[in-house]
């Protein structure tokens, strides 16, 4: 075997090792999701996700209730004409799930702005300006038996104007999420 695939397997065993750790350890804490998604700029978006949802409800009631989590994300961007981009983001979302708190199926909306580093600041010809964006989210879904939830979701990511560049990004994406 050679001395380049040697060290290739052994980076993706530690990293592999480490996301095993990651999740062992936040299991209690935490929910896992995955989604893909598409740009309109015909790049598709791969992002796994940790989310911790918060304690605390508001407005709580047999209608509904306000609630939320912190959601930290890795997107890798694939692209057919130019090079591959991944971004890191960390957000806090709020969500209004519909209700009772205990139904077996609550439909929810969520938003949320947050914060994304990008490994490069231009993907496919758009020219992001910086490679530190902001991420506004639009979502929907539905949460069924308190553990699955399926929905959809669109990402924007632009740096508000701070830089004379300022093209923004969408992704939309469909996402399963898991909770342990």
């Amino acid at each position: 075997m050679s001395t380049a695939l040697t060290l290739h397997s052994r980076s993706l065993a530690t990293v592999l090792s480490g996301l095993t750790l990651l999740l062992s350890a936040t299991t209690s804490a935490a929910d896992v999701s995955v989604a893909l998604g598409h740009s309109a700029d015909n790049t598709m978006t791969y992002r796994v996700g940790l989310q911790f949802p918060w304690q605390d409800r508001w407005f709580d009631s047999d209608f509904g209730r306000l609630s939320g989590y912190c959601t930290l994300g890795y997107t890798y961007w694939e692209s057919d004409n130019a090079v591959n981009t991944h971004s890191l983001s960390a957000s806090p979302v709020l969500t209004y799930e519909f209700g009772s708190a205990n139904a077996a199926i609550q439909p929810f909306v969520e938003a949320g702005i947050g914060l994304a580093a990008f490994s490069r600041n231009k993907i496919e010809d758009r020219e992001l300006g910086s490679s530190v964006n902001f991420e506004d989210r639009l979502g929907i879904g539905v949460r069924f038996y308190q553990r699955h939830t399926i929905g959809i979701q669109a990402l924007h990511y632009s740096n508000a104007g701070l830089s004379s560049h300022n093209a923004g990004i969408e992704s939309y994406n469909a996402y399963y999420r898991f909770n342990f």
